[in-house]
C-alpha cells in the first residue's frame, strides 16, 4: 500500500483560494439556442422571444446549467490540450483527474444581456485512499454566478478526484 501523500502543503495552500473572471460580453440568445441544441432541450423559453413573453419572462431564458458550463467568462490562450476554461493547476504530478460530480443551484433566470461574473473558490481538500490502495485528493470548490447587477444567478459546487499513479503502489 502507498505512503504517498497528495495533500502536501503546497496543495493546502490552495483551501479557500478563489479566483474572479468577468465574461468580455453579454452571454447572448446564439448561446442559449446553441446549448438547448446540443443538450436536445426544446423548450421554446430558450429561444423564442415572443413565446418566452407570453410566458412571464422579459425576454427568452437560458437553459438550466448553461452558465455552468459554459466557458465564455474565460479570456485568454489554451493550455496545452487545448481547454481555455478555469482549471486550478494543483501541484500534482503524474495525478490522473477524474470528475466526481457537480451540485446546481439556481436563483433566478439568466437572460441574453447578462454579463457573467464567477468566482471559483476551493472549499475542502480531503485525502483519502481507493479500495486497491492508491492516495486519493478530494477537491471541492464552488463557483457563484451572478450578473452585471451583482444578482445571484447560480452556484456550482463541483468536486474533483485526483488519483496518484498506479506505479506509486509498487
Amino acid at each position: 500500500m502507498s505512503t504517498k501523500t497528495l495533500l502536501s502543503d503546497e496543495v493546502r495552500a490552495f483551501l479557500h483560494r478563489s479566483v474572479s473572471y468577468v465574461a468580455p460580453e453579454e452571454i447572448g440568445r446564439a448561446s442559449f439556442r446553441y446549448f438547448a441544441t446540443a443538450i436536445g432541450a426544446r423548450n421554446r423559453l430558450y429561444v423564442d422571444p415572443q413565446y418566452a413573453r407570453a410566458a412571464g419572462y422579459r425576454d427568452v431564458i437560458a437553459p438550466p446549467t448553461l452558465i455552468c458550463e459554459t466557458n465564455q467568462y474565460v479570456t485568454g490562450v489554451p493550455d496545452s490540450d487545448g481547454y481555455i476554461g478555469h482549471t486550478w493547476k494543483l501541484p500534482l504530478e503524474s495525478c490522473s483527474q477524474v470528475r466526481g460530480g457537480n451540485e446546481y443551484e439556481f436563483f433566478q433566470e439568466v437572460y441574453p444581456d447578462d454579463v457573467l461574473h464567477v468566482t471559483w473558490e476551493i472549499v475542502d481538500l480531503k485525502e483519502s485512499k481507493t479500495s486497491s490502495g492508491r492516495a486519493m485528493l478530494l477537491v471541492r470548490s464552488v463557483a457563484t454566478y451572478t450578473n452585471q447587477r451583482h444578482e445571484l444567478l447560480a452556484r456550482n459546487t463541483e468536486s474533483l478526484i485526483y488519483l496518484a499513479p498506479v506505479e506509486d503502489l509498487l
